[in-house]
């Protein structure tokens, strides 16, 4: 990184580091029981609360999207926190903090310094998560504009982005900068929460079986394996590394390869990881923040973790005491996370009330009253909580019905029923050696918990119990996609993002619950017993380790010098003339007037500007738009249209369609000249001012 990037992580981190400060007070009262006092843990509390906070006022037009409303909201959430000051928090409390701040601080400086070697804001779907943030930062009031379809809002879940936005807006940095400083952020956030839970999980599980010393240890240890399976860890795919590589999206089992450990990698090509079975996804989070798409399954991590940690803490210490204020309380805040997770990444919200349904169904048991209160103050919570955001959001747009796998004919000659869709030839089921390969590490590591599990002659521990959920869900994750899927505008690989959305989950769950099985059951094997066990438990989870050391370098090339972390550069170097417009835009123009720009494709270079600046456009990427709009009929017209606003002579017709869509400003670059070959430049010179040019680049106004 140059030291203008580096000043601008600092200054990132001061406001990372500055709204968990606020939020200390309660969250060390919440998490009172962790030995670190859930401290990284407040800085998702802070982030999420201060951006709903600021979501609510913008949506109600009460107050404007500003740096101003910004600092406002914390300082009424300092005055809150303030309120609940313990001043019990000790200077070993403290030194805590200080460890956990230095390596969040070190793992965003990791990669941040990774990201400075490719920062480009291209390729993939980086264009949509990059409009998306824009188009929030251009915004006054909520709901954000949507850039690629003028003049409707977004209809995707972008709390993700909004909190993005909320923290661009405070360190006043330029957006193709915090695009990728809020990826090291999530990366650093990704291992650091599932280091604390981990370590958190065993010390509490092991205190009074071993000396303080080799306690703080041997969970520590555990904290570390956890954080680097959850935000580093691959899976048993990286095997295929020491064999004759088989030819992409053609995956073969392993022994029908040559195994050739002396050529390793054998040109191992890291993606195929997460499309080993055939026509799905199942990616997990280093390939993520890999490629470096800025998500809603990605920016939501810290809300999942943060869930995880409360409903852990509320079914250790509350679940079996009498209903009090307290409890209340806690239930609702974890209806408002379900809330944020709708918002930031809808399927997480339904994972995670089915996550906490199997925790009352184990922990509560027979008590129907409490099972009923435990479920329905969440339920209403989330409900009266996401209403502002669903009341413009049509999920049923993206999801038309639940489709039934290898259904019967009798079923197929229905159709449906009610929601569940009978499709014929919709068959598809995943070889047993593929799911091994993918979920062998979790597997093996579960069978011998329940095994150990079984041994153990005295009451079963809370904690023992919560682990065996975690894998329990995970796996519940894993096979619904055999079974089910939520039908979407993808004919052929109709299964996939079911599958990636649930066992994206499933992969979490099952780092943090993996590295505490292995230190559970090393600390309670006799001393002869350990150290093999710990070799077999290394020698399993080896291929998982070592896939960011094949994947990274796949994608990021350390042999050139770093070029920092503005995401815009390819476009200075690539494309000039757009580049100098859009910065001019970004400069000049507030607001969000609609601008028209050349359409095209998904994954393509068009709706480069739109994306670029947040300035709507009338049709950007196609596919998406058809994705999240339910239905391919209304863009045709819109292309059409489009077509006739560059193309006609007839002054009048440009003008009735541009005030269709609310046209305000024309763009002709070197895409619109190249698509739109009988394109008019000279009737938007009558219609409007130019009030912009640059070589064959230009920008009208329209009056």
């Amino acid at each position: 990184m140059t030291q203008i990037d580096f000043q601008s992580l600092i200054i990132w981190w001061f406001w990372l580091f500055i709204s968990g400060i606020i939020f200390i007070p309660i969250t060390t009262r919440v998490f009172a029981s962790f030995f670190d006092k859930g401290y990284l843990f407040a800085k998702v509390f802070s982030l999420t609360t201060t951006s709903f906070l600021v979501f609510i006022l913008g949506i109600f037009h009460l107050l404007p999207f500003t740096h101003y409303t910004i600092i406002g909201v914390m300082g009424f959430l300092l005055a809150i926190n303030l309120l609940y000051w313990d001043k019990r928090i000790t200077s070993k409390d403290i030194r805590v903090f200080l460890g956990e701040e230095i390596l969040f601080f070190a793992l965003l400086c990791v990669w941040a310094q990774v990201r400075s070697f490719q920062p480009d804001i291209f390729g993939l779907e980086k264009y949509m998560d990059f409009g998306f943030l824009n188009t929030i930062l251009r915004t006054t009031y909520f709901p954000p504009k949507d850039m690629w379809y003028a003049p409707l809002p977004i209809n995707y879940y972008y709390f993700g982005h909004l909190t993005t936005a909320v923290i661009t807006k405070l360190s006043f940095l330029d957006s193709a900068i915090t695009y990728n400083l809020m990826l090291a952020t999530l990366f650093s956030f990704t291992f650091t929460l599932s280091f604390s839970l981990v370590t958190n999980l065993t010390r509490l599980v092991l205190s009074g079986k071993t000396m303080a010393r080799s306690l703080a240890i041997a969970s520590t240890i555990a904290g570390l394996i956890g954080g680097f399976l959850v935000a580093c860890g691959g899976n048993l795919h990286s095997l295929y590394a020491f064999f004759v590589a088989y030819p992409n999206e053609n995956p073969v089992p392993l022994w029908q390869l040559v195994f050739s450990p002396f050529t390793f990698p054998n040109s191992y090509w890291y993606p195929n990881a997460t499309r080993f079975i055939y026509h799905t996804i199942h990616e997990f989070p280093i390939y993520s923040f890999i490629v470096s798409d800025l998500h809603g399954h990605v920016l939501d991590i810290p809300n999942v973790l943060l869930f995880v940690g409360l409903a852990f803490i509320y079914v250790k210490d509350y679940i079996n005491q009498k209903l009090q204020r307290q409890h209340v309380y806690f239930l609702v805040f974890l209806g408002f996370l379900l809330s944020i997770m709708y918002m930031t990444n809808a399927w997480d919200s339904l994972i995670y009330f089915g996550f906490w349904i199997v925790l009352l169904l184990v922990f509560i048991k027979d008590d129907w009253k409490s099972m009923a209160i435990h479920l329905g103050v969440p339920l209403l919570t989330f409900f009266i909580l996401s209403r502002p955001f669903s009341a413009f959001f049509n999920a049923s747009e993206l999801v038309s019905g639940i489709g039934v796998l290898c259904a019967p004919t009798f079923l197929t000659n229905i159709g449906h029923l009610g929601p569940f869709l009978f499709e014929p030839n919709h068959c598809q089921r995943s070889p047993l050696y593929q799911l091994f390969i993918l979920w062998g590490i979790p597997f093996i590591l579960f069978i011998s918990f329940l095994f150990f599990m079984k041994r153990q002659k005295k009451q079963q521990n809370p904690i023992d119990i919560f682990v065996i959920c975690l894998f329990a869900v995970g796996f519940i994750l894993v096979l619904i996609p055999e079974f089910l899927y939520m039908k979407d505008i993808y004919p052929e690989h109709y299964r996939a993002n079911t599958m990636f959305k649930l066992t994206y989950q499933s992969f979490m769950l099952f780092g943090m619950a993996s590295a505490y099985t292995i230190a559970r059951i090393a600390k309670s094997l006799k001393r002869i017993y350990v150290l093999p066990f710990l070799l077999a438990s290394l020698i399993l989870i080896t291929p998982a380790l070592i896939y960011p050391y094949l994947a990274i370098p796949g994608y990021y090339n350390f042999s050139t010098p770093p070029s920092g972390l503005y995401g815009l550069t390819y476009l200075a170097n690539d494309y000039p003339q757009d580049y100098a417009a859009v910065i001019w835009l970004n400069h000049n123009i507030t607001g969000q007037p609609v601008i028209l720009e050349a359409q095209g494709d998904s994954y393509t270079n068009y709706a480069r500007i739109s994306a670029n600046t947040g300035l709507p456009t009338v049709l950007g990427w196609t596919v998406h738009e058809w994705l999240w709009r339910g239905s391919y009929n209304p863009l045709p017209p819109r292309m059409q249209d489009i077509q006739t606003i560059y193309e006609t002579t007839d002054i009048a017709t440009a003008k009735s369609l541009m005030q269709k869509y609310n046209v305000t400003l024309i763009y002709i670059g070197g895409l619109e000249r190249k698509k739109y070959t009988n394109l008019n430049e000279d009737k938007f010179y009558q219609m409007g001012t130019l009030i912009y040019s640059n070589q064959d680049t230009q920008i009208f106004q329209i009056q």
